[in-house]
């Protein structure tokens, strides 16, 4: 990207710094909740506020009760098998116009894409799967995630997950995050490796001479380019500006731009004009904190009774009491035998709290989701079909959130992915009539979370055929009023059945043709002894007809 002019480059760091002051106030009320929810579900060190924690910090002494830490982790376990699970493909690519979706070159290269897709993001220097688990788990805790895609130069694809206390967002007039100011620290030594000392402020280079471990603060402004130009091949054809700003000196270290937007953030849930998303942990922060009072209650309760407190006469003739087993007392009773120290009995129901915590228990598993994921589990007697139905009813009740997902973080993600890798050369050349139709895709995802939710379809269809081949045996003529064929390619499409393992229309009228010609071949070999036979007549009848012949002339 050109340079601006030092003084233009200075009012654009002024205007940066001051934009980011607008989002820091706009979001300090969001702070104030985010520090309580951290403060009892999974705490982690307190990065709100400008705070700089060290790391490692611990922050559990207002935790008494783990319910609400162990069912954040099977949410984010749960979300990520549901949606971008490990061990499978979680979506494909389509051709936008219809005509082309049946197309076996056009299905081909889609399918060579995804599998170029799949095995860069998946290579373990690209750091996929534990970045967007970081990612889920936001999502869960405070509502709001965001991972940072980008190229690592030599490696490929790169992912980061971005915590929530750096993240400063901004919607357009549509809803879309358009905007994001990333704020964040880096040491002066790691602030030269990062820009270069040239482009510093002279006092992060004074301090990289003299105590190179010196924090500054750094933004990341990524926003619309308003001189962007589809039709240029510089920096006017990206659509989003890129400027790294030092808060010290409030100058601009780097800039440039992207062609789609590097930061993709994700909502859980969102209210009417909040830009900041809702989470689990919020809907039940009420339960949370009663869970642990409830908790404490309960252990003060159970100290009591193990070790209570001792009531002693007031003349005082006990003078030292032991508490260890086997030790000696004198004066514990009276001349008669009775005992003079007694435990103070609370008579204290602990039954009645242990019900209470098991509601609140449940109430945190049922905000996470835990409990509607532990369904299958409890019940695995069922049979094939009811556990269809379950994981329908399943998909249909997670949809809601879990399909924001894929809006909102994974299709732009995908987007993202599709431009650094064809940037880098490494896609395969487009099929011409896919370009000459404009080469554009569509995601169609085929994650756990879509094919629960289109579970019912494929029920339907299979009980459909069950139910026809009964009625075949009585009239054969009604499985004519059903195309199997289109049945069999809606049940591949509905479980993700790849392309390549399904032949194509013109593989299979091949196949036919080959069968027809060979069942040709057989028909003629097995008729090959007969018309010898029947050669073998006719030439003996007509030589006896001629010798005949032969003797009536004579």
């Amino acid at each position: 990207m050109d340079k601006e002019l030092p003084g233009l480059s200075s009012t654009i760091a002024e205007k940066i710094c001051k934009r980011y002051e607008s989002l820091f106030s706009k979001r300090a009320t969001w702070e104030a909740h985010w520090r309580e929810i951290d403060e009892r579900v999974s705490p982690t060190p307190d990065y709100f506020g400008n705070n700089t924690p060290t790391p490692g910090q611990k922050r559990t002494e207002r935790v008494f009760d783990s319910t609400a830490t162990l069912a954040l982790n099977r949410f984010a376990s749960a979300m990520e098998s549901m949606l971008t699970p490990r061990t499978q493909r979680w979506h494909t690519l389509l051709p936008r116009q219809k005509e082309l979706q049946d197309n076996p070159e056009v299905r081909k290269y889609c399918d060579d894409l995804v599998d170029i897709l799949f095995d860069a993001r998946y290579n373990p220097k690209a750091n996929f799967a534990s970045q967007t688990y970081e990612c889920y788990r936001s999502l869960g805790k405070f509502g709001t995630a965001a991972i940072f895609v980008d190229e690592h130069i030599g490696q490929g694809l790169r992912y980061k997950a971005i915590h929530l206390s750096e993240l400063f967002i901004a919607e357009n007039f549509v809803g879309v995050i358009d905007t994001v100011y990333r704020k964040f620290r880096y040491s002066a030594y790691q602030a030269v490796g990062a820009f270069g000392m040239e482009n510093l402020p002279s006092a992060i280079q004074s301090a990289y001479n003299n105590n190179p471990d010196t924090l500054f603060d750094f933004i990341h402004a990524v926003y619309p380019n308003d001189d962007y130009k589809k039709d240029k091949r510089n920096d006017k054809a990206m659509r989003y500006k890129s400027c790294y700003v030092s808060i010290t000196g409030k100058s601009i270290v780097r800039e440039s731009g992207y062609r789609t937007m590097p930061y993709c953030v994700s909502r859980y849930i969102t209210n009417s004009n909040e830009e900041y998303g809702r989470s689990p942990a919020m809907d039940v922060l009420p339960d949370i904190k009663m869970l642990n009072e409830m908790a404490k209650t309960v252990i003060r309760s159970a100290q009591l009774q193990a070790s209570p407190p001792l009531l002693l006469p007031e003349d005082g003739e006990i003078m030292s009491f032991s508490m260890r087993p086997g030790a000696l007392n004198y004066g514990g009773v009276n001349a008669a035998g009775q005992q003079l120290i007694h435990p103070l009995q609370t008579n204290s129901d602990l039954g009645i709290a242990e019900y209470m915590i098991k509601d609140r228990r449940q109430l945190i598993n049922d905000a996470f989701l835990v409990s509607l994921f532990q369904i299958l589990v409890d019940t695995p007697s069922m049979t094939a079909t009811e556990a269809m139905y379950r994981q329908q009813e399943k998909g249909g009740l997670l949809a809601p959130a879990m399909g924001r997902q894929q809006s909102e973080m994974l299709s732009p993600m995908i987007e993202r992915e599709l431009d650094i890798l064809a940037n880098a050369g490494v896609l395969p050349p487009m099929p011409e009539i896919l370009a000459q139709n404009g080469g554009l895709f569509d995601i169609s995802y085929i994650s756990p979370l879509n094919k629960a939710q289109r579970a019912e379809e494929g029920v339907a269809i299979l009980n459909s055929i069950q139910a026809l081949t009964g009625m075949a045996q009585l009239d054969p003529s009604v499985l004519k009023t059903f195309n199997f064929k289109s049945a069999i390619k809606e049940l591949s499409d509905i479980y993700g059945i790849p392309a390549k393992v399904l032949f194509t229309d013109e593989e299979i009228q091949e196949m036919k043709a080959a069968d027809a010609q060979q069942q040709q071949l057989q028909q003629m070999m097995q008729a090959a002894p007969i018309i010898a036979d029947t050669s073998k007549t006719l030439a003996e009848t007509q030589n006896i007809s001629n010798q005949a012949g032969a003797a009536i002339i004579r």
